[in-house]
């Protein structure tokens, strides 16, 4: 029996695809011509040049001189992503601080907050409006700069799904529909922001989505990510991807038991790897005030420090080897605090890899275990993700005020003369 197949794009539709195809082509080279842009995508150069000229008229991109390619011909004009309209907000909050940033369709953050503050000392809805209040004034540097946001995305600490904090048991919330409470208290703070969508997702996820679009230029599309912090958070990137699970969970590696017998867990089970290598574990065992004095006295070789950092990293190890075995990454990327201390830590994760791994790619010092991205932050990511929706379909992005009347949206309204 046929299966009835899906209606067919209209021009309209056909269109905005498009539209997207190009903004999307001319953010991830930074600069380009319609030239490239057209041998890229695989549409003819003057249906690239319409496309071109609408993103232009709508304040996508921008023209920035001229490139030459010491061919004959006239010079390309060089295409760029805008540095002004829409951008991407982004919200961590974490147990002992709130970061906020806001970054444009270059990828570039261009205002960024951060503030230190006990967040388990406060109730859910207070938390938020503090972030919310932080936020506000990110816009105000923002309105200034010629940004406006395309929405807001919040990066936390706990199992997320649907808007709603199901569980984060180091800051205490369950049940806390995290996104709404947000975009509430950023609008009664700046009315201009009410109706702005308003997301969350997993700081760990965040994390790995930053380090999957703003690292090296090598890396991975397939990766285990870890997020150090008071716990341990944990994303799986699978071929450009996140791999969210049934219910959007995937990824808790902090809560893996690594010793059946070990201390109590905030999550209410006992040995969880966070216990060993959360920040506050590592502190703990090192009898450390903080990451910066642990890394100073692992440095002068310090017996403790190395004790605590090297019982982190056989921990970090074990959790690791299973689920490298499970998973078959190409890399194993370790972010928050552990890449401050990497050089103490992955001897340790490294053994345990070596060890325990079955196919035998990870031998001990294997560059398959690498530091984070220092630009690869949560903030990022969540702002990324807003970057991300906005690239997918521009025109549903657009000021009103930039909004073309009549058939500017379908013929790419006024024409220029630029060669490219």
């Amino acid at each position: 029996m046929n299966q009835p197949t899906e209606p067919k794009a209209d021009k309209s539709g056909v269109r905005r695809h498009n539209l997207s195809l190009v903004l999307r082509t001319v953010h991830d080279a930074g600069e380009t011509t319609r030239a490239a842009v057209a041998a890229r995508v695989g549409l003819t150069r003057p249906a690239v040049s319409s496309l071109v000229e609408q993103l232009l008229d709508l304040g996508f991109l921008v023209e920035s001189g001229k490139t030459f390619s010491g061919q004959a011909g006239r010079p390309g004009t060089v295409l760029k992503p805008a540095g002004t309209g829409p951008a991407g907000l982004g919200v961590e909050i974490n147990v002992g601080h709130v970061t906020v940033c806001l970054v444009d369709l270059a990828g570039t953050d261009r205002v960024r907050r951060t503030t230190a503050v006990d967040n388990r000392s406060a109730g859910a809805s207070d938390v938020l409006a503090r972030a919310a209040g932080i936020a506000a004034g990110v816009l105000d540097e923002a309105a200034a700069l010629g940004l406006r946001p395309a929405g807001a995305a919040l990066a936390l600490p706990g199992l997320v799904s649907h808007g709603i904090v199901r569980q984060a048991p180091n800051l205490g919330w369950r049940d806390v529909p995290a996104a709404a409470l947000f975009r509430d208290a950023l609008a009664a703070l700046r009315p201009a922001a009410h109706g702005l969508p308003a997301v969350s997702d997993n700081e760990a996820n965040m994390a790995a989505l930053a380090e999957l679009r703003c690292g090296a230029p090598d890396a991975p599309r397939t990766f285990l990510h870890l997020t150090g912090g008071t716990g341990v958070g944990g994303a799986v990137v699978v071929h450009g991807e996140l791999l969210r699970g049934a219910h959007g969970f995937a990824g808790e590696i902090g809560h893996l038991v690594v010793d059946a017998r070990g201390p109590e867990c905030r999550c209410g089970s006992r040995g969880c790897l966070e216990q060993y290598a959360g920040r506050h574990a590592l502190l703990r065992a090192a009898d450390a005030p903080d990451t910066d004095e642990l890394a100073a006295r692992a440095g002068r070789g310090e017996p403790r420090a190395l004790a605590a950092l090297a019982e982190a990293g056989r921990m970090l190890g074990r959790a690791l080897s299973g689920a490298v075995n499970l998973l078959d990454p190409e890399a194993v990327v370790l972010g928050g605090v552990y890449p401050r201390l990497m050089p103490w830590l992955a001897p340790a994760v490294g053994e345990e890899l070596a060890a325990r791994v079955v196919s035998g790619l990870w031998p001990a010092g294997a560059p398959r275990l690498r530091a984070a991205s220092p630009a690869a932050d949560a903030a990022r990511g969540a702002a990324g993700l807003v970057l991300h929706d906005v690239l997918a379909d521009p025109l549903a992005h657009t000021a009103p005020e930039a909004r073309p009347p009549g058939r500017l949206a379908e013929t790419g309204g006024r024409r220029r003369t630029g060669a490219g």
